[in-house]
């Protein structure tokens, strides 16, 4: 009775991690080639599996789209946003940056940075997978507005700054920084934009 049980917990994990392995492989293809450059054929070309078994995880090309943004999306809060929970106000904005930097600049998806680049494929297409763009980014954006925000609240940050001005701002160099990487294979790109927030940091900072 005991190992009849076992057998379909087993199996649901072998399909859970093959799943993992589907989505780590098709994150890393859509970062060069897009979402829409991203198909079940080719993905199963690329994983050496048949088109029929990739499409019973998935069902459609969009649900494909979807969970690799979703994949994309678990990377990045592992990588960026988790680490520097550890930490409060000023320190916790530094350290997002300096996580988002190394994350983008490290080459943990060949085409760079993965929402940088699927945001600018999907900006004009509307849809469920813009929409989960969008959402992310928003997110995103709010997470460095609110501990700014919690930074200026704890006197670390002038009164008079806007910390929608400024998440905009550090958004704005980072996604400057991946273009210039990536188009004109500027190896110090991310080494200037990490320069000009911490300089901007420095500039709203009330600890001198």
């Amino acid at each position: 009775m005991k190992m009849r049980h076992r057998r379909p917990k087993v199996k649901r994990l072998r399909g859970v991690k093959t799943r993992e392995a589907i989505l780590r492989k098709a994150v890393s293809i859509a970062s060069v080639e897009g979402l829409e450059g991203l198909t079940i054929g080719k993905l199963a070309a690329e994983l050496g599996i048949s088109k029929s078994g990739l499409f019973a995880h998935f069902g459609s090309k969009e649900e494909l789209q979807l969970a690799v943004v979703e994949t994309a999306r678990t990377i990045f809060v592992d990588r960026v946003v988790r680490p520097a929970y550890l930490e409060a106000g000023m320190k916790r904005l530094r350290t997002l940056y300096e996580n988002w930097i190394s994350y983008a600049d490290s080459k943990s998806f060949p085409g760079g940075c993965f929402f940088s680049a699927v945001s600018l494929e999907f900006d004009d297409r509307p849809g469920r997978v813009r929409d989960q763009i969008m959402k992310l980014m928003k997110m995103w954006l709010g997470t460095l507005e609110e501990t700014a925000r919690a930074a200026q609240v704890a006197r670390e940050i002038k009164k008079e700054v806007d910390p929608h001005q400024l998440a905009f701002e550090m958004h704005a160099l980072a996604t400057a920084a991946n273009w210039s990487s990536r188009l004109f294979q500027d190896k110090t790109a991310f080494r200037t934009a990490r320069t000009a927030v911490l300089q901007r940091l420095e500039q709203v900072s009330t600890k001198k």
